[in-house]
C-alpha cells in the first residue's frame, strides 16, 4: 500500500477565508503533506475556474461545504462538479451528492461554542438522515473554540497548535454507535480560514494561519497504486482513488504536531488473508484474527472492540489474537494528548458456512 497525507477541510477567499487559493497552495507546499481538499462554503466555483489539479508534488481537490437554510448540518461534499439546485434542508443536498456519485462527510456534528456568543455553533441535527458518508471526528478549530474561556483566551491565540487534545468522547461515542449499524468512515481536519483580527489601530493580526494549522489534524490515506505529478495526465483517476480510500475508511487521522503519524499500520489476518483498515472479515466462530499494529514512535496504543477498549500498552507495536466479532479500532496517545485514530476494521459472521 502506498500512505499519502492529506488537509482537509480547508476555505479560501472564494467563501469566509482569507486567503487566495495561491496563498494556500504556498502553505501547503512548505509543510510536507500530499494533497489538500479546499470546501469553500456552498460554491464550486474553484472548481470551475480551473484550479483543481497538481501543483509540483501537491495535489489540490476541490469540494464544498454545504448546509442548511438554518446554517447547520454541514456536510463536506467532495467529487461532485455542479452544486444542488436546493438545498434548504440537509436531507435534499446529501441524497443530491450520492446520486451524484460523490461522498460526503458531517462537518463538525456536535459542536459546542461556549465562549465565543457572537459565533454560534454549527452542529449537525438531522439525524434521521442515514445515507451521509462518514463523519469528521476530529476539527481543530471546533475544539479549539470549544475550550475557549476568558482566562485562556491569550494562551490559545499565542499557541494554537498546544491548545489540541483529541477528539471529544461525545464524538468517538456517536461514532462508535454509528458503526454498529453500519460502515461509517471518519476523517480529521482543520477548518482553516485564516482570520484576521484587528488588534490595535495599526496591528492586524492573522490567526491560525494556513501554515500552522498545515501541521495539525491530517488525514492519512492508503492506496493500493501510487500516485503522484509524474502521471499528472491521471489526475481524475489519483483523485478518484484518494476519495474512495476516505469513502472506505482505508485510512486514518493523526495529529502531525505530536509527531509525524506516517508509517503507523492497524492490520488484521485470518484464514492467511489480510485485512486493512475499513476493511470487514467474515469468519466462523473457531477462525482466529490476528491483530497488528505498528506505531513511528512510542505512544500509549489502545486496542478498542465496539468502543471499548480491551487492550492497553506503551510501545511501537502491539499484537492481538482474537476469536470474538466486533468492531475494532486503535487510538495512540503521547502523553495526555491524542496523536492517531484509525478507522475500523470489522470481524463479521460468515453466515454462509
Amino acid at each position: 500500500m502506498y500512505e499519502y497525507k492529506g488537509v482537509i477541510h480547508i476555505h479560501s477567499n472564494y467563501s469566509d477565508g482569507s486567503g487566495s487559493i495561491e496563498e494556500i497552495i504556498k502553505s501547503a507546499s512548505e509543510v510536507d503533506i500530499d494533497f489538500i481538499i479546499l470546501t469553500d462554503h456552498n460554491t464550486l466555483k474553484p472548481k470551475s475556474d480551473g484550479y483543481e489539479g497538481w501543483y509540483d508534488d501537491l495535489m489540490l481537490i476541490i469540494g464544498t461545504e454545504l448546509n442548511d437554510k438554518d446554517d447547520k448540518n454541514h456536510y463536506l461534499a467532495l467529487g461532485i462538479d455542479k452544486l444542488p439546485n436546493k438545498h434548504d434542508n440537509a436531507k435534499e443536498y446529501v441524497d443530491y451528492v450520492e446520486k451524484q456519485g460523490g461522498i460526503g462527510f458531517i462537518a463538525h456534528p456536535l459542536e459546542k461554542r461556549k465562549g465565543l456568543n457572537k459565533q454560534p455553533s454549527y452542529p449537525w441535527v438531522d439525524w434521521s438522515i442515514k445515507n451521509f458518508t462518514g463523519i469528521e471526528i476530529w476539527n481543530h478549530m471546533s475544539e479549539w473554540i470549544e475550550g475557549l474561556n476568558d482566562n485562556n483566551k491569550l494562551k490559545r491565540l499565542i499557541h494554537p497548535l498546544k491548545s489540541i487534545n483529541a477528539p471529544t468522547r461525545e464524538v468517538l461515542k456517536l461514532w462508535d454507535k454509528l458503526n454498529m449499524e453500519r460502515d461509517v468512515p471518519a476523517i480529521g481536519s482543520v477548518d482553516a480560514h485564516a482570520y484576521k483580527q484587528d488588534l490595535a489601530k495599526f496591528f492586524n493580526l492573522e490567526i491560525f494561519a494556513y501554515k500552522i494549522l498545515f501541521k495539525s489534524i491530517r488525514t492519512h490515506v492508503l492506496l493500493e497504486d501510487e500516485i503522484g505529478i509524474k502521471k499528472r495526465y491521471r489526475f481524475e483517476k489519483q483523485k478518484k482513488e484518494i476519495l474512495n480510500a476516505l469513502k472506505n475508511g482505508h485510512s486514518f487521522i493523526g495529529n502531525f504536531y505530536h509527531g509525524d503519524p506516517k508509517g503507523f499500520r492497524f492490520s488484521a489476518q485470518c484464514k492467511k488473508k489480510k485485512y486493512i483498515m475499513g476493511d470487514s472479515l467474515f469468519k466462523d466462530n473457531n477462525d482466529v484474527v490476528s491483530f497488528s499494529i505498528q506505531v513511528p514512535f512510542e505512544g500509549e496504543i489502545k486496542l478498542l472492540k465496539n468502543g471499548e477498549v480491551i487492550l492497553q500498552e506503551m510501545g511501537m507495536e502491539l499484537l492481538y489474537n482474537t476469536r470474538e466479532y466486533g468492531n475494532y479500532r486503535v487510538e495512540v496517545m503521547k502523553g495526555k494528548k491524542g496523536w492517531i485514530y484509525s478507522n475500523n476494521i470489522k470481524v463479521l459472521k460468515d453466515n454462509s458456512i
